[in-house]
């Protein structure tokens, strides 16, 4: 068995040299570790799929014995979790990073949408394990809630800042409007409508569902993103001015 930085890990475990450790050194030393499980089971995320996902055969790549790993990740379902937040959080700092809050509305919002599509195409594990099917057995606790928002948190501050009210004439008032107290509630149906047809459109692209039916994937999710972005009654871009 390769030596690697769990073997190294668990051996200092089983020999009690970590417990000796000084306090920072054990800090270290166990997020060394506990980095070096999630990378694994991100890796076999992407070759098998959540659902074949095996704590077990995490340990056993890292170097580590079975039951060393459980004083790092305690089941399947808390790997998932930590995975799944990731995740989330990964693909909220793009979406957040990507707003820029001086340019023009609708440029802000494709923006973010194109931010969320680049994620995804490099990630395709990570947004089928947060975005796809549900995996078997696992139901995701409360704990993922703050980190799945954040790209809806971003798009509704968007739509809060700049949207008009009256684009939300003719829709449904079917949607919760706590769900999104800062946008105007006549806008809360077209936004989670808007929220939908992202993922839509990115997972459609990803999962292959627009093969032989989309040629130029990237002009259409962009003429998709407009669409969205006029539900929400964003201004449209002022006259003359280049489209970015």
């Amino acid at each position: 068995m390769p030596r690697t930085l769990g073997h190294v890990k668990s051996t200092a475990l089983a020999h009690g040299t970590m417990a000796a450790m000084p306090p920072g050194t054990r800090a270290r030393a166990r997020a060394e570790t506990t980095r070096a499980i999630l990378d694994e089971a991100r890796r076999q995320l992407a070759e098998q799929g959540a659902a074949a996902l095996s704590l077990r055969s995490v340990a056993r790549e890292v170097g580590m014995v079975s039951s060393a790993v459980y004083r790092y990740v305690a089941s399947r379902d808390e790997l998932l979790t930590r995975l799944i937040i990731e995740a989330y959080d990964a693909v909220g700092e793009r979406a957040e990073a990507a707003r820029d809050p001086q340019t023009p509305p609708r440029e802000q919002w494709r923006a973010v949408w194109r931010a969320v599509r680049t994620w995804a195409l490099e990630h395709p594990a990570e947004y089928a394990l947060v975005y796809g099917s549900p995996v078997p057995g696992y139901a995701a606790p409360a704990e993922t809630i703050p980190a799945a928002e954040r790209v809806a948190v971003v798009l509704a501050t968007i739509v809060a800042e700049h949207g008009d009210p009256a684009a939300g004439d003719g829709w449904p008032a079917v949607v919760r409007a706590d769900v999104l107290p800062a946008v105007p509630p006549a806008l809360v149906t077209p936004a989670v409508g808007a929220w939908t047809q992202l993922y839509g459109t990115v997972g459609f692209e990803l999962f292959g569902q627009y093969e032989n039916v989309v040629e130029d994937r990237e002009a259409y999710f962009d003429a998709v993103a407009e669409a969205a972005a006029t539900a929400v009654g964003l201004p449209a871009r002022r006259a003359g001015r280049p489209d970015s």
